[in-house]
């Protein structure tokens, strides 16, 4: 077996200067323009002085398939995600309409995820609290997290919101778990000894093998992968990035994702949700 320093040698050795992120501007049905490049919060001083979307790392090709929404896949999502919103479903007989009215009421939602729930006194992602709303006002099943028909959910949620800029809480009672993210996301895992700063701070813009690192940041999510020809969530990279470490992981919705996920997301305050969106 290798040992960690000689995994991370063969990691590292491909890793070439790319040039960082280009200068294009996003604007979607040419119409919305999107914020892709924002200073940082405060909370980031000394490790980041400029918070970039995952866009501007990826090629011509596939930049111009989120400019327009007849080109992207994941709005096929999207449509699917609206007709479960409108779906009656559980022992209440309601849906999602029955109380929200149309999915555009609920613009600005998805800026503000994950976010501190008083009356659970817990952290929950947005994926949480849909499947709260789907147990205690629908009497329905809840959702798999990051998966079918949850994800198409997030990702109508996360389109009614394009445009609007993410400003995730990370103060008062919602402090403790973003410093577990925090810890979480500067500690080194899995035999190849990496923490997501190691690609997503400390190497953006370079190569590694055949991809272009970005910042890792969040405010695309859900994105439709080329590389697996469907919609993902946060969480499910989450878990693909520590399981290529060489580690065992956790699991989409585990209090460890939901920390991770507060954290990373409040990297990217400032910058607009631009979901769904497209990457390798």
């Amino acid at each position: 077996m290798m040992t960690a320093a000689a995994a991370m040698l063969a990691l590292t050795a491909p890793m070439l200067a790319a040039g960082g992120a280009d200068d294009d501007t996003l604007i979607i049905n040419e119409d919305l323009e999107i914020t892709t490049k924002a200073a940082a919060a405060p909370h980031l001083d000394g490790h980041l002085d400029e918070v970039i979307s995952g866009w501007h790392f990826r090629d011509d090709d596939t930049q111009a398939m989120e400019m327009d929404d007849f080109d992207n896949p994941g709005m096929i999502f999207v449509d699917q995600g609206i007709d479960q919103w409108n779906a009656v479903e559980g022992s209440e007989e309601k849906s999602c309409a029955s109380c929200h009215g149309d999915p555009e009421e609920m613009a600005g939602v998805k800026a503000v995820y994950p976010k501190w729930n008083e009356e659970a006194g817990e952290v929950r992602t947005l994926q949480m609290q849909m499947n709260d709303c789907r147990e205690n006002r629908m009497g329905a099943e809840p959702w798999k997290y990051d998966a079918g028909a949850a994800i198409n959910m997030e990702a109508l949620l996360a389109s009614v919101s394009r445009g609007m800029p993410v400003n995730v809480a990370i103060d008062g009672p919602a402090a403790e778990a973003w410093e577990m993210g925090k810890e979480m996301y500067y500690t080194r895992y899995g035999l190849l000894e990496l923490s997501c700063a190691s690609c997503h701070e400390q190497n953006y813009g370079n190569y590694i093998r055949a991809d272009h690192l970005s910042q890792g940041q969040i405010n695309g999510f859900p994105t439709y992968r080329l590389k697996n020809a469907k919609l993902n969530g946060a969480h499910g990279r989450f878990k693909g990035c520590i399981r290529d470490t060489r580690a065992e992981t956790f699991s989409p919705g585990s209090p460890e994702f939901v920390a991770l996920e507060l954290y990373v997301a409040s990297r990217g305050n400032g910058l607009d949700v631009e979901g769904p969106s497209v990457r390798n």
